[in-house]
């Protein structure tokens, strides 16, 4: 993360107050959410919504994503022998489970003014740094359903395919937050 974003910016869990309307991001569902559904999912507990803005200016959503709790399970994968190898890779002969904690990246949406800025990257190292320092519950890993178009700027952020599936409109993805401490 650069230092100078958090001169810039701030990430802070969205409120009423802040106002949606003019927020752009150049994805009509994207938008949407933002627009129109973002009150439920934070009424419903289904989701933490976050949004970045300017210091000292909250007027203006720049950016915004979702966070909510998740599993990496067996059911996750086509087979079991595939869970077993993701297994083998990422927990060295440590005790198995049938599901591993993670947290879900719902939605990420940056607007079009601040696209190819670095801001996306700088969410995303936050994501990481927020659950690995302050790790409340345990959460091993971060997941994102990434769209396709997206899937190059997780993995380039160290996002890994959990199961790849040409087919699917989106990829599931995992970042292991035990990388960071090594």
């Amino acid at each position: 993360m650069t230092s100078d974003f958090f001169e810039k910016y701030d990430i802070q869990k969205f409120e009423n107050d802040i106002p949606t309307v003019n927020f752009d991001c150049g994805d009509d569902d994207l938008n949407d959410f933002i627009k129109n559904e973002v009150q439920f999912y934070k009424q419903q507990l289904i989701a933490m919504p976050y949004v970045v803005v300017e210091k000292d200016k909250t007027d203006r959503i720049l950016a915004y994503f979702t966070l909510a709790n998740d599993k990496i399970a067996v059911t996750d994968f086509e087979s079991n022998s595939q869970f077993n190898k993701f297994k083998k890779k990422n927990f060295n002969k440590e005790k198995y489970l049938r599901s591993y904690p993670s947290v879900k990246i719902g939605r990420l949406g940056i607007s079009k003014d601040l696209q190819g800025t670095g801001i996306g990257t700088n969410i995303i190292d936050f994501i990481k740094l927020y659950f690995l320092e302050d790790n409340k519950t345990g959460c091993r890993f971060v997941t994102v359903d990434a769209y396709n178009a997206a899937v190059s700027f997780y993995e380039k952020n160290g996002f890994e395919f959990l199961m790849k599936k040409d087919d699917n409109p989106t990829q599931l993805m995992f970042f292991d937050l035990i990388n960071l401490r090594q």
